[in-house]
Parts: structure tokens; C-alpha cells; sequence
């Protein structure tokens, strides 16, 4: 008799375990289908470690994307490649780009809604120990960049000012900014282009700016959409919203500067307390706008090259 009370109590255990591993699996399956909703009706935008992403790092700390019917949700990545990829393949709705990267997705088939310019410019800087301090320099060297990108077109743009053989200037791709930092801070690469903040870490350890992007009058930083996704109403309607708490974001860091905004770039940017007081205290950011047919103009250009 005893043993058959102990049988029955550990069936009664074993199923008691059952129901309760049972429950706690449909427990589990809800919870990922109610965050796939959310993550569905959000609107989410690929970002990236650089400050054009700044207002929308301010937006989402001050919670002004709330009144947007599904939020806003960003996906960070720290290299542009994969942020168009994301837009590209519909992981995302949104990205912060480059002009010459949106244009080359919309050649593959990919329509793009242009919301705004941002304030982004790039620099070619050289390593300070290859002791680079011209253009025509550059030949028989390894320039940084990621292909069909503003960086990439910078780094051509050096080659013909210069007027290099392009084949005597090598241009290697490297996507992400942080390795193509450590590429900078291991004498690995002869010169590479960055926008901020990298370009002022690059600057704070004493390499050399030989091209920068305003110097040729470009405005290169864009806010690109998936048209097809922003045709739906509900898209279209959280857009409109998002260009408010967008515009509001950038009067805010007009206003204060972006020195006040210091443990958002310290945790997004991966930024030491002194290299962020390095950064341009004159950076403005405007209100979402469309790109110049100038800047189109000077990418269709050179995409009709490659």
C-alpha cells in the first residue's frame, strides 16, 4: 500500500510539473505575439551611433513619440549597410542614411520617401602616422569607406581632385564605424571618412582632415521611408506625427546645444566625457525637409558612373 501512495503522488508531481510547463509555454507564445503586434504597429527606424541620429535619441528619452498610435521603435546598428538592409527588406519602415546610399536603393527597386535633410557631413581624414597632408598623397594608399555610399563618393571625389589613377588608390570597404575606428587607432588604414562624432575622436588624436563634404557644398544626410509602407493610412498618420515630435526635438537641441544632450551621446555614441566636449559646439538641426535637387543632381551623376 505504501508504495502505491508514493506511485500516486508522483503522478499527481509529474502532472502537476506538466500543466504547469504547459502553461508557462502558452504563456510564453502570447507574450511573443503581443511584442510582435506592438513591434508591428510601431513605427521603426534603423539608426546609428552618429549624431544626425541625435533628435531621435532626444525624442525617445523625453517621450516625444507617445502620441504616435504604435510608438516609434529604434533599431540601432553600427553599420549603414545594415541599416538600409532593414529598410530595404522591411524590418524597418525607416533609416538615417546617406543621399547616395537612398538613391542606390531606390535604383534596385526599393521607392523612397524623402522626410528630411539632416546635418550630417563626412571628412576624409588620414592617419597622422602615414603623414598625409595632401590629396596627391593618397596614391598607392587604403582609403576606408563602405561602397555606394556618401563615403564612397568622397573618396572618388579626392581621387579626381588630385587627379589620381583610381586604380593606384585602393578604397576598402569597412562598414562598421567602430572597426573602422580601431583600423584608425591600430595604424591599419591610411586614411578613412567619418561624420561625427567619429570624425571628432579622429580629429582629438591628431589626424589629418584633408576633405570635408561642406567644403563641396553637399548636403548628403538623409531621413529615408519606404514609400509603399507609408501610403498605408496608419503609416501615415503616425509620419505626421513623427515629423512634429521630430521638428520638436531639433528646436530643443537649437536651444540648449548638443553638449546638454551629454549622457545620450555618452551611451549611444560610446563617447568618453572628454571627447564629447571635443565635439562642435555650433552643430544646428533643422526641421524635416526634402533634399536639394542640387545634391540628387551631383549623386545621379556620379551613380550613372559606377
Amino acid at each position: 500500500m505504501k508504495h502505491i501512495v508514493i506511485m500516486i503522488l508522483a503522478g499527481l508531481l509529474l502532472t502537476a510539473c506538466g500543466n504547469s510547463y504547459e502553461e508557462t509555454k502558452r504563456a510564453t507564445r502570447q507574450q511573443r505575439l503581443a511584442e510582435a503586434r506592438k513591434d508591428s504597429a510601431a513605427l521603426k527606424i534603423a539608426v546609428m551611433p552618429t549624431l544626425d541620429c541625435l533628435p531621435l535619441y532626444v525624442a525617445q528619452h523625453y517621450q516625444l513619440f507617445d502620441t504616435l498610435n504604435g510608438g516609434v521603435r529604434l533599431k540601432y546598428y553600427t553599420a549603414q549597410m545594415d541599416c538600409d538592409s532593414a529598410l530595404e527588406r522591411g524590418r524597418v519602415e525607416g533609416a538615417v542614411t546617406d543621399l547616395v546610399r537612398a538613391k542606390n536603393m531606390e535604383r534596385k527597386g526599393t521607392k523612397i520617401r524623402y522626410v528630411a535633410v539632416t546635418n550630417a557631413y563626412w571628412q576624409l581624414l588620414t592617419n597622422r602616422n602615414a603623414r598625409i597632408k595632401q590629396l596627391k598623397q593618397l596614391e598607392d594608399k587604403m582609403v576606408a569607406m563602405t561602397r555606394y555610399s556618401v563615403t564612397d563618393m568622397l573618396a572618388d571625389r579626392a581621387t579626381d581632385s588630385a587627379k589620381l589613377d583610381k586604380d593606384h588608390v585602393f578604397k576598402v570597404q569597412v562598414n562598421d564605424v567602430f572597426v573602422r575606428m580601431q583600423m584608425l587607432q591600430n595604424n591599419i588604414m591610411d586614411a578613412l571618412c567619418f561624420t561625427e562624432p567619429q570624425a571628432t575622436m579622429a580629429r582629438q588624436m591628431k589626424h589629418q582632415v584633408v576633405l570635408d563634404t561642406r567644403s563641396l557644398g553637399w548636403q548628403m544626410g538623409v531621413m529615408a521611408f519606404n514609400e509603399k509602407e507609408m501610403r498605408r493610412q496608419a503609416r501615415s498618420k503616425q509620419l505626421t506625427l513623427f515629423v512634429d515630435a521630430y521638428n520638436h526635438a531639433c528646436d530643443s537641441i537649437n536651444k540648449y546645444g548638443v553638449l546638454h544632450y551629454r549622457s545620450l551621446i555618452k551611451e549611444r555614441c560610446r563617447m568618453k566625457n572628454e571627447q564629447i566636449d571635443e565635439l562642435p559646439k555650433d552643430m544646428k538641426y533643422p526641421h524635416a525637409k526634402g533634399p536639394r535637387q542640387q545634391d540628387i543632381d551631383v549623386v545621379t551623376k556620379w551613380l550613372e558612373k559606377k
